[in-house]
Formats: structure tokens, C-alpha cells, sequence
């Protein structure tokens, strides 16, 4: 593992561990945020496979009573009784916040909430059918508005997912074990640079002593022919 370019110091070493505690800090709150979007993201997908399931079951229902309306009225009676619809939605769309991701909500507004306006035509002239596949659109409206809302949370938080997945990776496998590493290695030279430095001071001390042990040894030994002449 490469080691970050740093000068060895105390100092240097002081700051190299408060780097460290708020990497750990900070891939902590990434990995829990990282695990409660992963549960979210599992929710919604479960969700959209119903709905999808759902929307999906009603869209073939109305596609078949259409089938069978356009069976049993001509082409020009068909176009004429869907040419001028009465009824018109509005959508709105707000944002809600999701483990820090803005997704949308949709809302509708019907012009007007009759359901006889729900139908752009005399019943005289058309078929049941047709009734059945309006009716049968018209109710998956609302489940088509929610899949939409799900599948593009869906696809937002799992951007979101990947790019927190990347940064709890770098965190864990190169950033935290570089720091670590270079604080090892710093703490290595420092110990080191310790001992050499009582090494030395081992040595100097050493020296003194024997210094002043020859010292000593040379006062002694000019004393000591003056100490018998005297006696003498």
C-alpha cells in the first residue's frame, strides 16, 4: 500500500490521526446510509414489480375491449365518438427527501370530476365496449402515475447508491489503510529517531564518565609523589 508524502514529525503525526478518526467517522455514516438506501431501494423495487404487474394486467383489458369495439363499429363511427374529449387532467409534480435524494411526487387534477364526463360521446351510437376500454383506462391512470413515480425514484436512488458505494470503497480500501499506513511508518521513524537520539546521549554520558574517570586517575597520579616526599 502507497504511503502519503509527508514530512515525519510529531506534528504531522497529530494531524495524520485526526485525518483518520473522520475517515472512520465519516465511512461509518456513508456504510449506514449506504445500507438504509439499499433497504429503501429494495422496497421500491418490490413495489414496482406489483404495479408494473398491475398497470400492465389493466393496460391488456383495455387494449382487448378496445379491440373489441373497433370489431364492432367502424373506423369513422370510432374516430368521431374519441375526436373531442371533455375531460382534461393537470399534473403537478413536488419533490420529496429520501436519505438526501429529491424524487418526485406526482399529483393530478381532474377538470372536472364528473364521471359522466368521463365520456366524449352519445351512448346511442357506440358500443359497450368501448365504454369498457375508457372506463378501463381511465382507472389505470393513476397506478401508471405512481409507476412512473416509483421506477424514477428507483432510478435516482440507485445513482445515488452507486456513487455512495464508491466513496464507502475509497474510504475503505485506499484513503483509511494509506493513512494508517503512513502513521505506522511515521511512529516507525520517530521510535527510531528516539532511540538513536538516547543512543547517543547513552554514548555522551558514557564519554563524560570516562573522561572523568581519567581525569580522576591523572589527579591521583601527580599526587601521589608529592604525598611521599613530604612524608619523607
Amino acid at each position: 500500500m502507497a504511503t502519503l508524502r509527508v514530512n515525519p514529525t510529531r506534528m504531522e503525526l497529530t494531524r495524520l490521526k485526526t485525518r483518520l478518526k473522520t475517515a472512520r467517522r465519516g465511512h461509518k455514516l456513508l456504510k449506514d446510509k449506504l445500507d438504509e438506501m439499499m433497504k429503501r431501494f429494495l422496497e421500491l423495487i418490490r413495489e414496482n414489480k406489483k404495479l408494473r404487474a398491475a398497470v400492465e394486467e389493466e393496460l391488456v383489458r383495455a387494449q382487448g375491449a378496445f379491440g373489441m369495439a373497433a370489431a364492432v363499429m367502424s373506423p369513422q363511427m370510432l374516430e368521431q365518438a374519441l375526436s373531442c374529449p371533455k375531460q382534461a387532467v393537470s399534473l403537478t409534480m413536488e419533490s420529496k427527501n429520501i436519505m438526501g435524494v429529491a424524487v418526485p411526487v406526482f399529483h393530478t387534477v381532474l377538470k372536472n370530476e364528473d364521471p359522466g364526463e368521463l365520456f366524449p360521446y352519445g351512448f346511442a351510437a357506440t358500443s359497450a365496449e368501448l365504454d369498457d376500454a375508457i372506463d378501463a383506462l381511465a382507472g389505470v391512470q393513476t397506478k401508471l402515475l405512481a409507476l412512473a413515480e416509483t421506477e424514477k425514484t428507483t432510478q435516482l436512488l440507485s445513482r445515488d447508491i452507486e456513487k455512495t458505494r464508491r466513496r464507502v470503497n475509497a474510504l475503505e480500501y485506499v484513503m483509511i489503510p494509506q493513512l494508517e499506513e503512513t502513521i505506522r511508518e511515521i511512529t516507525m521513524k520517530l521510535d527510531e529517531n528516539e532511540r538513536g537520539n538516547l543512543t547517543r546521549l547513552m554514548k555522551v554520558k558514557d564519554m563524560m564518565l570516562e573522561d572523568a574517570r581519567r581525569k580522576a586517575l591523572a589527579l591521583d597520579g601527580a599526587g601521589e609523589p608529592g604525598g611521599q616526599e613530604t612524608a619523607s
